[in-house]
Parts: C-alpha cells; structure tokens; sequence
C-alpha cells in the first residue's frame, strides 16, 4: 500500500525450490548504479601496471641516498671498504656489527682498530643496517663518519699563502663523480698541495666515499666549497695566483708550463670539460702530451699527472 513504511518487500511464495525468500528492498537497484570513471591501470592495486610502477620507485628510492639525513652523518659499509678507512686513519664516531654475524679477520681488525681509536662499537640488527645502506650490501659491518666541515675559500687561500711556499691548489668544475674527488684530494696531499676548490652545487661532495677514495687525505688536507666557482676564481686571481685550466687543446704543454708559482689547477669532467666562464677566466690551458690514441683522461688522473709534474719543478728549483 503506498505510503505504508512498514511495508517488507516481496516474499516469494511458499511451495518455490528456494523457500520463502525476502526481496531484495532496492537493494540491487542501488547496486546498478554508476560508479564513477574505471581507475587507471598503475592505480588499480593488482594491475601488472601498477606492480611494474611500484617497482620501478622502489629501485628509484635505491638509488637516492636514504642513510643520511640533512647534515646528518655518512655511512661506509662493507668489510674491505670498513677496514680501509680505519687504517687510514678516517674520523669516525661508531662502528657497528651485525649481531650474530659470521665474523672474519677483517671484522676483528676493524674492531680492534675501533676500540684503539675509542671509537663506540655497537651491536646491530640486519635490518638496521639494510636501513643505513643503499643496497644492503654492508656484510654485517657499517662505519659511521661525521658531516664533513668545509673551510672558506678565501680562508683556505689565507692558508695557503702561509704556508712558507707559492700556493698550489686544485679547483674542480663538472666533477660530479665522488671517487674522482677522493682521488684528486689524494693526489693534492701526496704531491705537496695546499687544499681543493669545488663548487658547493652540482658537484660531488666529501661524503663516505670520497673519505674512503682520499684514503684518510680529507681528514689533513682542506676543501672548500664555493657558491659561485668563476667569482671565487676570480677573487683568486686578483692575489696573483695563475689559474691554468686543462684540457687536451690547450694553447700550452705541461713540458713547457713553469709551475713553480702560485697556481690554481682547474679541472673539468672528462666529458664535459671545462664550462665557459671557468674557462674563459684561466690564464692558460694546459695539455698532456700523451702517446698513441688516447684522446683524454679521468679527471683524477690528469690532476695527479700535472701535480706531479709541478712538485717535481719545484724540488728542482
């Protein structure tokens, strides 16, 4: 009866196979009704598109750097690269080990290396430490290192300059590589260099690789970090150091380049080489002579080859 609210929908009729059945009230009318636009293939969560997308973050989140926070401290992990750093002598403020781990010789010498140097030694998870590397590849044992501090670029010039002989410094432009400015900070200590200039963006930084690849040169030699490379290199300059850029079509060789003065050698990366400005503001360009088809070197390389060249001029001078 309409109007009636009490009314129950319509009950199938005894003597039926299914019985007395109560009506559906409206139930399957709102069923049918529109249910908006079909999601789209990566938001539908059992859809091989959406699989394949939330794979391909999670290799993209790998990839970035999620062991250290903003101004937080760097990890090196791994047996070999752990044990290398403590033999060189790199700051560090905890070594951590995997419990129940499987230990070898290198992990005992780490250890003792660490408690010699009253560095902390903490137990730790495998799960922890999958959390403070980028690959889980740490094998049980994972090196904590202070934020590397920067010196001024005008301090680190003070400090060449009183240093007792002429300043020699390397400034690193389009090196984005850590391991190259590991390995040309290296270079700068054993060849009697004064300190490296990188700009402070896009550029490597001194981060736990970097540390690993100076072998302990970060903690005795100063990097500075400039905001702009040209004025920086600019402000040089204007004290009297020469800037000698380098690149394979130089205007000058290294036979012939006097470097026994106040220098500031400038590198580029191996591809993209020197950029416009910095090059624009050298005072010379430098070339390696090289024998056969090589067209060019690593960046690290090129500056340890010049290096050397110029410790060796001034030991002779």
């Amino acid at each position: 009866m309409a109007g009636n609210s009490k009314r129950r929908g319509a009950i199938r009729k005894e003597g039926t196979k299914k019985g007395q059945v109560a009506g559906s009230g409206g139930q399957r009318r709102r069923g049918l009704e529109g249910r908006g636009a079909t999601p789209k293939a990566v938001d539908r969560p059992y859809h091989p598109a959406h699989k394949r997308a939330a794979a391909t973050a999670k290799r993209a989140a790998g990839r970035s750097n999620p062991r250290k926070a903003e101004g937080g401290p760097e990890y090196v992990v791994g047996r070999n690269p752990v044990l290398e750093c403590l033999r060189a002598g790199v700051p560090a403020t905890a070594l951590y080990v995997a419990v129940n781990s499987d230990p070898d010789e290198r992990v005992s010498e780490s250890v003792a290396l660490a408690a010699d140097k009253s560095i902390a030694i903490l137990e730790a998870t495998k799960p922890e430490l999958d959390r403070i590397s980028t690959n889980g590849l740490h094998q049980g044992v994972a090196l904590q290192v202070p934020e590397y501090t920067y010196t001024h670029p005008d301090d680190l010039m003070a400090q060449a300059q009183a240093s007792g002989t002429p300043p020699l410094l390397v400034a690193l432009d389009n090196i984005t590589d850590p391991r190259n400015l590991g390995a040309v900070i290296r270079s700068v200590a054993a060849f009697g260099g004064h300190g490296v200039l990188i700009p402070q963006r896009r550029s490597a930084s001194v981060t736990a690789v970097a540390w690993r690849t100076s072998a302990g040169a970060a903690a005795r030699l100063p990097v500075a970090q400039a905001t702009n490379l040209t004025r920086t290199l600019k402000d040089w300059a204007s004290t009297g150091v020469q800037l000698v850029g380098l690149d394979a079509d130089g205007d000058v060789t290294l036979d012939d380049y006097d470097g026994t003065g106040p220098t500031v050698i400038v590198v580029g990366s191996e591809g993209k080489g020197l950029s416009r400005l910095v090059r624009e503001n050298c005072d010379s360009i430098l070339s390696i002579p090289m024998a056969g088809d090589v067209e060019s070197l690593n960046a690290s390389v090129a500056a340890g080859v010049v290096l050397a060249e110029f410790s060796r001029q001034r030991r002779r001078g």
